[in-house]
């Protein structure tokens, strides 16, 4: 069994009911998440061994977030335990033309002042095939970006094929300070994941004739910006998502996967959007699924997609689907039908 290590934040989600409005919601729905703890449960239920590394504080809220894990057969033996909270956020969800908010309550949050020497990276990557980050740990702080630079160095000694998924975040860093810590990690890296808006602000890689709120995107602008990153950096396949925001409540979804030499675009997928939180993180694991098991990359790429378009219906951060669920959408069974 192909086994794949996540390092991240996971947080407290609390969401007003339906699409209630902050001012209105006099209780709110709970659930943890996190982009690389996303992964894991996705990553899980596909069959795959995953083990989640982060830390989180020794009372029973940063309990009630390792059971979240847990329940999903993530390995949690290795988060540490200490500091002061788990991050909050906040979410209130769009509709039609009204757009989704967040909310962040996260600073201080116990793996945002995490060392690098509380983790036995040695037996964190013992017998691992991947590993994968996102933009957002570094963004956390000075010393979750300098954890996420002792995860990498170790993971690379290892061999272990690293991927990131960009995932900028303007509450948390400034261009230029993403721009200036992601540069370093990027050379430890072998799959690079983001979309138009990760590649201008984390690089100033913009993709030209695209504007994804008219719904306008040219597929050879993306072309050019993953060439520069596979340039620049010298990674060996960049993955764009490719969402078309008609509204809060209907989005075009679609990706594009290139390797230097070759595109593979996918089918495109009319959304009704449920919940569109964790959809960045369900391609992201369904495309490593892929390719740590050896899929070709066209199938790959239609694997994470389809994963991807399923999360948007399932409320919560997490991708409640299974492979077989994916594998149907992917093979073209998307009518919706009651199954009896």
């Amino acid at each position: 069994m192909k086994r794949v290590v996540t390092l991240g934040e996971i947080m407290l989600r609390l969401s007003t009911p339906g699409f209630e409005r902050f001012v209105q919601a006099d209780s709110f729905d709970v659930c943890y998440g996190g982009g690389e703890a996303n992964c894991c449960v996705s990553l899980s239920n596909y069959g795959l061994d995953t083990r989640f590394v982060t830390k989180v504080p020794a009372n029973e809220i940063g309990q009630s977030a390792v059971n979240a894990l847990r329940r999903y057969g993530v390995d949690t033996d290795f988060i540490a335990r200490g500091g002061d909270r788990l991050g909050i956020y906040f979410l209130e969800s769009g509709a039609s033309q009204r757009p989704s908010k967040v909310i962040y309550d996260r600073a201080h949050a116990s793996i945002a002042e995490a060392k690098a020497d509380e983790f036995n990276w040695d037996e964190i990557f013992a017998d691992v095939d991947w590993f994968h980050f996102t933009g957002i740990t570094p963004a956390l702080s000075d010393e979750a970006a300098e954890l996420t630079l002792a995860a990498l160095k170790a993971a690379k000694e290892k061999g272990i094929t690293v991927s990131v998924d960009l995932n900028y975040r303007k509450k948390l860093w400034s261009q230029k300070k993403a721009q200036e810590v992601m540069t370093g990690l990027m050379e430890y890296v072998d799959v690079c994941i983001g979309n138009e808006e990760d590649a201008e602000n984390v690089f100033g890689i913009s993709a030209a004739d695209t504007d994804i709120n008219k719904g306008e995107i040219s597929h050879g602008a993306y072309e050019e910006v993953a060439r520069q990153i596979i340039e620049k950096f010298g990674v060996k396949l960049v993955a764009s998502t490719l969402r078309e925001s008609y509204s809060a409540s209907d989005n075009g979804w679609s990706a594009i996967l290139f390797d230097g030499e070759k595109s593979y675009l996918s089918k495109k997928y009319d959304l009704r959007i449920v919940d569109r939180v964790g959809g960045g993180d369900s391609f992201a694991s369904g495309l490593i699924y892929g390719l740590v098991t050896e899929m070709p990359y066209q199938e790959a790429l239609e694997f994470a997609v389809a994963a991807s378009a399923l999360k948007h219906t399932i409320p919560g951060d997490t991708n409640h689907v299974s492979k077989e669920e994916v594998m149907a959408l992917a093979g073209g069974d998307g009518s919706g039908r009651v199954q009896r």
